[in-house]
């Protein structure tokens, strides 16, 4: 199928107006390989997917873009993360015992209503760039039915750019539109505010009229015939998404530093070998007796360890 696996990025010529169509089929897949999600958790998991690299693709930046949510319903962390070359992860941590009478949504988003499964609590975006010299966050508590509602807010609150956001994953894949208004630049002085304004508001009309399935299986083109036909909207070349982890055995040993050589040596000693899965891949990092000397004590040289999937 056309279109899987990119994010396309949009302009209507006439307006300030930007936006993206995203989609992922295999990244998707690769990304919950190794998890046994409840549909509710795995839809909404996709979404935060689908929204990071929206979110991730406004920004100029290299780093890490990080969409969280944390409250206290059975969902009671969701985490998706996108890098600058659009590599994303992601994964959700819940309560079994409360998802029984949780339902799911209807429309474009199709997994539960958000406050059902987050409770109460708060949605955080960061921005951390890869040499560790800028960090951003963003806070709004979570709002409305949908993972949308709450990133509408967001960006009202924390970017002053008014943003709307269409999100839809089920078990085979993700799909998503952004469209942006931006600011009127010193280049078009020639732009009457109200006709931008009414251009905006009947932009977001006609995105309302998206349906699910359109957004899941038209290609991007198709979408914008579909949508804004009557406008003159360039669409520019796609550029790949996919799965990746960012996990390391580096980063295995600096987890372990910060536990401490003390309750490493413990475990060691306990089971023969320090084996730490990521929470993301799964995939696993084992230390032996070696490699453990080598994290607490850099002057130790050698091989051993592996890591294996």
């Amino acid at each position: 199928m056309h279109d899987r696996d990119c994010l396309h990025r949009f302009m209507f010529e006439d307006y300030p107006i930007r936006g993206h169509l995203v989609h992922l089929d295999a990244a998707w897949r690769a990304l919950i390989e190794h998890r046994e999600y409840p549909a509710a958790i795995r839809d909404t998991l996709g979404e935060a997917v689908v929204a990071s690299l929206l979110l991730a693709a406004t920004i100029k930046f290299e780093g890490v873009l990080s969409l969280q949510l944390q409250g206290d319903g059975p969902l009671h962390l969701l985490l998706a993360q996108c890098s600058s070359g659009l590599g994303v992860r992601g994964l959700a941590r819940y309560r079994e015992g409360g998802l029984t009478a949780i339902g799911t949504g209807t429309g474009v988003g199709t997994a539960a209503p958000i406050a059902d499964l987050i409770g109460t609590g708060n949605l955080t975006v960061t921005l951390e760039t890869d040499d560790g010299s800028r960090r951003y966050q963003g806070i709004v508590p979570i709002a409305g039915r949908r993972l949308a509602e709450s990133l509408q807010g967001y960006f009202e609150n924390s970017e002053q750019l008014p943003t709307r956001l269409w999100l839809h994953a089920d078990a085979t894949g993700l799909s998503g539109m952004l469209i942006q208004k931006l600011p009127a630049s010193d280049s078009q002085p020639q732009l009457d505010i109200a006709a931008v304004d009414d251009a905006w508001r009947r932009v977001q009309l006609i995105g309302e009229t998206l349906t699910a399935e359109e957004l899941r299986s038209l290609t991007d083109a198709q979408i914008l015939h579909r949508l804004f036909n009557e406008d003159d909207v360039r669409l520019f070349e796609p550029s790949p998404v996919y799965f990746r982890c960012r996990c390391s055995r580096e980063r295995v040993g600096g987890m372990l530093q910060g536990l401490g050589e003390e309750e490493t040596r413990s475990i060691l000693a306990e089971r023969g070998e320090v084996e730490v899965r990521c929470d993301f891949c799964n995939r696993a990092y084992v230390f032996d007796a070696v490699d453990v000397a080598r994290v607490f004590n850099v002057g130790v040289a050698g091989g051993g360890g592996t890591s294996v999937h």
